[in-house]
């Protein structure tokens, strides 16, 4: 025989005998049921009953023989049977908590992480193939990121409006290094005047635009999928501190504590009795479950969508090549726009002025070279993938609830004596309701009445987050942001990255979709000046000391590089 055997050979034996004393003369000394009262509930010794004598005065836990309870005995349990009801709710949700929880935080630091190393790129870009305006496009760079994380994390801001005005703050600095260089210091007034014409004159074509759509496919689903999960947060923590009704309190005092007033303190409920009595304390509970796995539904066909330049990691990596090709657009029409911009702003009384050259150095002794490598399968698309495989588990927890408790924590085993309510008993003979309110009409341990609007304020918010769950998925058209009118426009999409959204044209190289970009830094980077600018038949030629390199090249070798410069940290 082993020792579990053993064991539940012993306890069944030892409740046997309960069942004989309990159906005879009753238990004959109280000494049991004061040292559990004291050791489970902290409970004073004084004044608690060395011997059964009738408690006409008890409410709830009321018997024709003598009982070691007293009414103040009675209202302290019915305290602790209520918080034990919390305990099992909060054990029980606990696993699923930290899912979530644990996802939705890992999630944030990816996204800040990968802002970050996008700011970087685009810094970098800056520094490598624009050093003249490095240093003066710094400030944009910074606030463009910075509005990105915000709005990613919930922020009332517009990403219209943010792309608009990096795009207004890049042209001048455009326009007087590289359209008209040499001369690169003009008033502020006619620097504004530059500013203002950049939505008349389009020196950058329809790549504003272009980053605008990618922008409302990628950050709007990111930041709904973590408003979701958030919101998920929330149902569990309602949930887990839920206030039960009297009528519960009072079932729950009879289930759990009761018998301890009879001597009987290692008894369990038989596992009909629990369930009747736990699916009617859990019947709004039980009302969530529908909403629920429609919830995990939506968070699942949502992720499985977020794929090519519905990938915010694809469209933040790569947002630095799209303003590389919007610097060399205005540059190779650089003729064009500034007899435009003389015909709106005039021609501005300017003096040579030496441009402050970007630095790294600073930078290398605050931040360092790397930034730590991380596995190549570790992408965000993977770690949604894993997290749904493990939340998909969970789509019926609340309809489940309760035969949950029972199984897990509350009920006696199959075929142990057990207690009904009234007396140990052999196994429970009254009718087994089902989960839900409705259900409950025909329950013989409690009533069932009304709603709860806590429960209801909750199912609210399932069914709005799951509305906006299913209108950023499956159907890409759905995701576009919703452009006013201030010269947006809503692109109509496929969900596969084609050459239009940046994903391999312009012959610059794009940054492939995973995290590993950081995995390699060179010791040393060729940071050398850019001494001039000149026209080449094949298109425009930026020269380097020691090197002379295209647009195209330039961006390559910063996308070989890593780029993962750290420039003074966004959060």
């Amino acid at each position: 025989m082993d020792a579990r055997t053993w064991r539940v050979g012993c306890r069944c034996l030892l409740l046997l005998a309960l069942v004989g004393s309990t159906r005879s003369e009753g238990v004959q000394s109280c000494e049991e049921v004061r040292k559990v009262f004291q050791w489970r509930l902290a409970g004073a010794v004084k004044g608690l009953p060395d011997s059964p004598r009738p408690g006409p005065d008890l409410q709830v836990c009321t018997s024709k023989k003598p009982t070691c309870c007293t009414r103040k005995m009675e209202e302290r349990y019915q305290i602790a049977a209520r918080q034990d009801m919390q305990r099992v709710l909060q054990t029980s949700s606990s696993t699923l908590k930290f899912l979530i929880s644990r996802n939705a935080a890992a999630f944030q630091e990816t996204l800040e992480t990968l802002i970050r190393q996008a700011e970087n790129y685009t810094s970098i870009l800056f520094c490598n193939t624009y050093r003249n305006m490095a240093l003066e496009a710094a400030a944009s760079i910074q606030e463009f990121f910075t509005d990105v994380g915000l709005y990613l994390f919930g922020a009332d801001v517009n990403p219209e409006e943010f792309v608009n005005r990096f795009f207004d703050s890049l042209f001048p600095l455009v326009y007087n290094h590289l359209i008209n260089p040499g001369v690169t210091e003009s008033s502020l007034e006619y620097s504004e005047c530059i500013r203002m014409a950049r939505r008349d004159v389009s020196p950058f074509g329809n790549i504003p635009q272009r980053v605008m759509g990618q922008m409302g496919r990628s950050l709007l689903p990111s930041r709904t999928f973590l408003q979701a999960l958030n919101l998920g947060i929330e149902v569990i923590n309602t949930t887990d501190h839920l206030y039960f009704s009297k009528e519960c309190g009072r079932v729950l005092l009879r289930m759990e504590y009761c018998p301890h007033c009879q001597g009987l303190t290692l008894s369990k409920p038989c596992m009909g009795y629990c369930l009747n009595v736990m699916r009617g304390c859990l019947a709004h509970v039980a009302e969530l479950n529908p909403h629920w796995h429609a919830y995990i539904r939506s968070l699942e066909e949502l992720s499985d969508a977020m794929h090519g330049t519905y990938d915010i990691e694809h469209v933040l990596l790569n947002f630095h090549l799209l303003v590389n090709d919007a610097v060399m657009q205005a540059h190779v029409d650089g003729q064009n726009l500034s007899a435009r911009v003389n015909k709106i702003c005039g021609r501005p009384i300017r003096s040579p002025t030496q441009s402050p050259r970007c630095s790294f150095d600073g930078i290398k002794e605050k931040h360092g070279m790397k930034i730590s490598a991380r596995n190549g399968e570790e992408t965000l698309a993977n770690r949604r993938k894993e997290f749904i495989n493990s939340l998909r588990l969970y789509r019926t927890f609340y309809g489940g609830l309760a035969d949950q408790l029972c199984v897990n924590e509350l009920a006696a085993a199959d075929g142990l004596p057990c207690w009904n309510g009234e007396d140990i008993v052999k196994s429970y003979t009254q009718r087994v309701v089902g989960n839900g309110i409705k259900a409950q009409s025909g329950n013989p341990e409690i009533k069932v009445k009304g709603s709860d609007p806590v429960i209801n304020q909750i199912i609210d918010k399932l069914k709005h987050v799951i509305q906006l769950l299913q209108g950023r998925s499956p159907k890409p058209d759905k995701w576009e942001l919703q452009m006013g009118s201030g010269g947006g426009m809503l692109e109509q999409v496929s969900g596969d990255c084609d050459d239009e959204d940046g994903c391999g044209g312009s012959g610059s190289g794009e940054v492939k979709r995973t995290l590993k970009i950081t995995d390699w830094m060179p010791d040393e980077m060729n940071l050398s000046d850019i001494k001039h600018i000149h026209q080449t038949d094949g298109g425009s030629t930026l020269d380097t000391a020691g090197a002379g390199c295209t647009a195209a090249t330039e961006s390559m070798a910063l996308t070989l590089m890593g780029a993962a410069m750290l420039i003074p940290e966004l959060w």
